[in-house]
């Protein structure tokens, strides 16, 4: 395994920390936290103070992916196969979210969003876990207040830190943002014996449950009401991550 090989390029230099190979056995060179660097931060501000989000009936938040663009990678092409079921294209807007920071999904092929490789599910330096935390908390934060009055519903789908971060900004923002999938069935998936104890959002419990908010999230939307998503409660307390 190579380790710590200086990538020379736009911005800071990148180091290598870890050489994965993806589901299609391709190599993944795994760099520095991304969240760390000044580009995350400057394309950040400048989606914050300068760029105008569409305005829409909903967002849906879903979590960033190794493998980019984001919509090219297997867990974004099956999710967006799920949403185009049931949403009309002119009704929602996809935000990625996690390391990256907050990102509108048009976005997805601006500098730095395509240029980085980072798993925090492979840390366990807790250091960097607190950090990510406080970080994206700040910046989904930032998200949130931009786009106040420009959405009428939001929907996060995600589990883990990115879930936890997310619960922190919306009740810091008093933003109300519905989560899937619900705690019943990361309970009922999570497996202590595995790596990655709640798993994985592509397992078919997590796809049901996404699917089936969504229709009812549909039905409240296309009846002309604006209540919060029936079985989905704004998330209140402590996530396990």
């Amino acid at each position: 395994m190579q380790k710590d090989r200086i990538v020379p390029g736009a911005g800071a230099p990148r180091r290598v920390v870890r050489i994965v190979q993806d589901r299609h056995g391709d190599r993944i060179e795994i760099f520095d936290p991304p969240f760390y660097r000044k580009e995350f931060e400057d394309a950040y501000r400048f989606i914050i103070d300068s760029y105008t989000v569409p305005p829409r009936e909903i967002a849906l938040f879903l979590p960033c992916a190794v493998r980019k663009p984001y919509s090219q990678s297997p867990s974004h092409r099956l999710f967006r196969r799920i949403i185009d079921g049931v949403l009309a294209p002119e009704d929602y807007h996809i935000v990625v979210f996690g390391t990256c920071g907050t990102v509108p999904a048009e976005l997805e092929g601006m500098y730095p969003y395509r240029n980085y490789h980072y798993m925090l599910g492979k840390t366990t330096d807790e250091r960097v876990r607190r950090d990510f935390h406080r970080i994206e908390v700040y910046r989904l934060k930032g998200y949130l207040e931009k786009t106040r009055d420009t959405y009428r519903h939001r929907l996060a789908y995600c589990i883990g830190p990115f879930r936890k971060a997310m619960v922190e900004a919306a009740e810091e923002t008093g933003i109300a943002v519905d989560l899937l999938p619900s705690d019943p069935m990361i309970e009922r998936l999570y497996d202590i014996d595995c790596p990655f104890p709640e798993g994985s959002l592509s397992m078919q419990g997590y796809i049901d449950e996404f699917r089936e908010g969504l229709e009812r999230l549909a039905g409240r939307i296309y009846a002309g009401e604006t209540t919060a998503l029936e079985g989905c409660p704004e998330r209140r307390g402590p996530v396990r991550a």
